[in-house]
């Protein structure tokens, strides 16, 4: 029989009384195998604006309007008005999940390239949303558009790092082919008469591109520029002068070339992206520089400051143009545009005024990447691309918090505070969550000297790496695991001295050239998994299949590694049983390890499947490995038995495992929790009383020579039987009392929904319900009370 306090369990059957045995034939004892338990919906608890791709053109009554793409599901093309910030316009983008890449032609079309399914839309004032299809059979994503004088249309595509072309008079779609045998992106494009400038990704190029011949020659880099990091990340054309940054998403250096002249001519050191305006009369643009928006004139280099800030790790301009607002304080042209929140920037050159406006565009939906019960027993969820940060109250499954926040790739509890591994740059963050949040760096806060709540710790940038996607407590330590940037190959392992505040340990490469996506501890040894892909797809791997290793902490060294499931590319999820086995997950491979010889001792296969994502925990309070083969379902594992139970069919991409008992799951932007229906059962007589703190607590026709507590967090169900004391219910869920003789009192008070169910029951003592969120029912079957009947179930 499983002990139910070993471990962290925190369900408590205590004993006010001493019991003696019971009779012979009777039976105490809580069963091994609760009968399921039931998945519910705690609904989207990650919902934000993110906007990438924009442009100023006219809108749907023919006034400039600021058009930006949100991403969501599908995504959408919104017409924002730039005096009100009200959203007058919304387009669908059917299939699509997002897009960096909008620009406008002079007829008024707007022409959207897309992520997601990849593809080219345009719209027009007559026609609204077309979908003119992916302009390369292969190619996945749509980096940028740019639309030439005479209408045709260019693009950039990945993985096959191809130049598109698209003339709206045929419809006809033209392949320019691959630009360079070593880029998989052609990340920027820009047009300037006939020449297609278009950039690529680390080592950065830029190519000059015949519109009509399809040649193409890559330009000279800048003087002393070190590409070998960099990405051509933005490349625009503004008047005869060729913008590109050259970095990535973070401010980075931005260089001018003079289109006639054929030449560098001027550089900008900390520029933003992800464009610079249109020109002014007399040829100068505005941009992001360092945080402040600035004018420059590319043909002295001159820069001047408008004292217009702009705070927050991510200062990107999503479509940035001139338009005549109608406002007293801004007369004429301002300056305005977007940024990835949906917030609106304008500025006046004639006057100086300027403001920031939150726009009315819908946020959307957004995937759940990680998921982690936290250090006050909260459950918290990252998200994808646009991030965000939830925290959602156990009981209720109300969402308590919603911050911006990056995307996130794992997180973890460790010694009080929740740790948040942060793409890109693999940065790992300490959220306190008895502190305010408290985020300059994604929530621009004017509160002077605040604490920095979630407060950055470190990243790995200089190690190439993009992803911290596996977070473990590890006894004094914080254990990270690494996945690498693009074109690079071999994650970092990582210990963090949590109360010393020290990086004590950073190695690259423990595994030759694989990433580690998943971490365990157990008695001064983590426990890793590989994938022997870095944090982009597009780099070939070179290792054959993931690996499962042990590393010493005391002595800071490789222990033994192997390859328990072969030809598997990754093992995205490590737990160990209440037995010290360790057991991985990869796919519908379920399989266990004996530490002490470094070999699989048990494999359990979960069904058919190539796949191998999909993520497992393990639950103290029950003892079973909950997973999800290859992410389509939810499966639980008894580990003594091997015994495999299938509890609910759908997406499932994270797991966190509760203290209560609980699991939650990750499906899409929903979060569900399954409630074991039965965390412990009571059968045949129990001497003495019954306290249940955490878990649900089932008496199935049993006989209770005592009283039962049920306590906030826990659950409590009776089936028939008798309780020769009271029953007392404060702050649990579910209650279902049903056809039980009660000797004592029976209260149930502060109770969260659903309502608690009383039926059919004979109580001798009093009904007193109060303070429930919904007032008890008896599902239709009566009950017989002898004492008084009161509050909300005065009626029962």
């Amino acid at each position: 029989m499983r002990a139910l306090l070993s471990g962290s369990a925190v369900l408590v059957l205590a004993l006010a009384t001493a019991a003696a045995a019971p009779p012979a034939g009777a039976s105490g004892d809580a069963t091994d195998a609760p009968p399921p338990g039931e998945v519910t919906s705690l609904g989207t608890p990650l919902q934000d604006v993110l906007l990438i791709g924009g442009t100023l053109a006219p809108g749907p009554d023919g006034t400039p309007v600021l058009w930006g793409a949100s991403s969501g599901a599908p995504a959408h093309l919104n017409a924002v008005d730039p005096a009100t910030g009200e959203a007058v316009a919304r387009f669908d983008l059917p299939g699509a999940g997002g897009s960096w890449a909008v620009d406008a032609g002079q007829d008024g079309s707007v022409y959207v390239g897309t992520y997601g399914a990849p593809g080219l839309y345009r719209w027009t004032a007559a026609g609204g949303v077309e979908a003119l299809g992916n302009p390369i059979a292969g190619e996945t994503f749509v980096w940028d558009v740019s639309v030439a004088d005479d209408g045709q249309v260019y693009g950039g595509t990945s993985p096959g790092g191809k130049l598109f072309g698209f003339d709206p008079a045929t419809g006809a779609f033209r392949d320019f082919g691959r630009l360079s045998p070593i880029h998989a992106y052609v990340r920027s494009v820009a047009v300037h008469g006939d020449t297609i400038f278009a950039g690529t990704e680390n080592p950065a190029a830029v190519f000059a591109v015949d519109r009509v011949t399809g040649a193409s020659t890559a330009l000279p880099l800048p003087d002393g520029l070190n590409v070998s990091t960099a990405w051509a990340y933005d490349v625009d054309v503004v008047g005869d002068y060729l913008y590109v940054r050259f970095g990535t998403a973070s401010p980075s250096p931005l260089y001018v070339w003079d289109i006639a002249a054929g030449q560098w001519v001027d550089h900008i050191d900390t520029a933003h992206g992800l464009e610079p305006s249109p020109p002014d009369e007399e040829g100068r643009v505005y941009l992001i520089v360092a945080g402040e928006l600035v004018r420059y004139d590319p043909r002295d280099g001159s820069m001047v400051g408008t004292d217009m800030p702009f705070t927050g790790r991510v200062a990107n301009t999503r479509g940035i143009g001139w338009a005549e607002l109608g406002l007293p304080d801004y007369p004429g042209r301002s300056i305005v545009g977007l940024l990835w929140r949906g917030m609106m920037f304008r500025y006046n050159p004639t006057t100086g005024a300027r403001s920031f406006v939150q726009t009315t565009i819908e946020g959307e939906p957004i995937d759940i990447t990680a998921l982690s019960e936290g250090p006050d027993g909260r459950v918290y969820a990252g998200g994808f691309l646009n991030g965000g940060f939830a925290a959602v109250d156990p009981s209720t499954g109300v969402r308590e918090e919603f911050h911006t926040f990056s995307q996130s790739e794992a997180m973890t509890q460790h010694a009080g505070r929740l740790y948040v591994g942060a793409y890109p740059d693999a940065r790992v963050y300490s959220y306190d969550p008895a502190l305010p949040w408290h985020s300059p760096e994604y929530s621009p806060s004017p509160e002077p000297g605040a604490v920095d709540n979630p407060r950055r710790l470190f990243d790995f940038k200089a190690d190439r790496q993009i992803r911290p996607r596996a977070l473990a407590s590890a006894g004094d330590h914080l254990a990270v695991g690494t996945m690498p940037d693009l074109g690079e190959l071999g994650g970092v392992f990582a210990l963090y001295d949590a109360a010393g505040g020290q990086l004590v340990h950073a190695e690259r490469d423990l595994i030759d050239d694989e990433s580690i996506i998943a971490l365990a501890y157990r008695d001064g040894v983590v426990y890793g998994a590989t994938s022997i892909y870095g944090g982009q797809s597009a780099t070939p791997p070179t290792q054959p299949e993931a690996t499962v290793f042990a590393w010493s902490v005391a002595e800071r060294r490789l222990l033994w590694e192997l390859h328990p499931v072969p030809g598997k590319p990754s093992i995205p999820a490590l737990a160990f049983d209440d037995a010290g086995r360790l057991w991985g997950l990869s796919g519908t491979d379920l399989f266990a390890v004996d530490l002490s010889a470094a070999s699989v001792v048990e494999r359990v296969s979960l069904g058919s499947s190539g796949s191998s994502s999909g993520d497992l925990v393990f639950s103290a309070v029950d003892g079973l490995l909950y997973a999800s083969p290859a992410g389509a379902r939810l499966v639980r594992v008894d580990p003594s038995t091997l015994a495999v139970e299938q509890l609910w069919t759908g997406s499932a991409s994270h797991l966190a495992a509760h203290s209560d008992g609980d699991v939650y799951v990750a499906s899409g932007d929903e979060l569900l929790r399954f409630t074991p229906r039965c965390t412990t059962t009571i059968t045949g007589t129990h001497r003495g009383d019954l306290t249940a703190s955490t878990g649900t607590l089932c008496l199935d026709g049993a006989t209770v020579l005592g009283s039962v507590t049920v306590t906030d967090g826990a659950g409590l169900r009776v089936g028939g039987g008798s309780v020769f004391g009271s029953v007392t219910a404060d702050g649990a869920s579910p209650v279902v009392i049903d056809g039980v003789t009660v000797r004592g009192a029976v209260t149930l008070v502060n109770g969260p929904a659903p309502a608690a169910v009383v039926s059919g029951s004979t109580i001798f003592g009093s009904l007193d319900c109060s303070g429930n969120a919904e007032p008890p029912t008896d599902d239709g079957v009566p009950n017989r009370v002898r004492g008084a009947r009161t509050g909300q179930c005065a009626t029962l």
